[in-house]
């Protein structure tokens, strides 16, 4: 399944510096975000496009996750030619990251 199938997300972004979180639709996908959603698989996911680190943030109240990635925005805004300065189009990107959830659709799972 996609990650999209139990989260949503946003981005942000200041400077050349992009995050996103990512949000779990049910609290009880969490675990499966702290597990397979990694700074690590971000990274290689964005290879190419975010040159610096990725650090992830964890944040169990509200069943999220917020990565912040250095380097990422060619440069800044003011600063980058590129179609989406902001980065807006990341949070699709990571959003189609495979994961295994070991049920169908999790919306509904129990």
């Amino acid at each position: 399944m996609r990650l999209r199938d139990i989260a949503h997300s946003r981005t942000g972004d200041k400077g050349n510096i992009s995050n996103i979180s990512v949000i779990a639709f049910d609290e009880k996908h969490y675990p499966l975000l702290l597990a397979q959603v990694t700074p690590e698989r971000v990274k290689a996911l964005f290879a190419g496009i975010v040159e610096g680190s990725v650090v992830r943030y964890e944040l169990p109240a509200i069943a999220a996750l917020n990565f912040v990635m250095d380097q990422a925005l060619g440069g800044g805004v003011t600063r980058s030619l590129a179609l989406d300065a902001h980065g807006k189009s990341l949070s699709s990107a990571l959003l189609d990251l495979e994961i295994d959830g070991g049920f169908g659709d999790t919306r509904s799972a129990p």
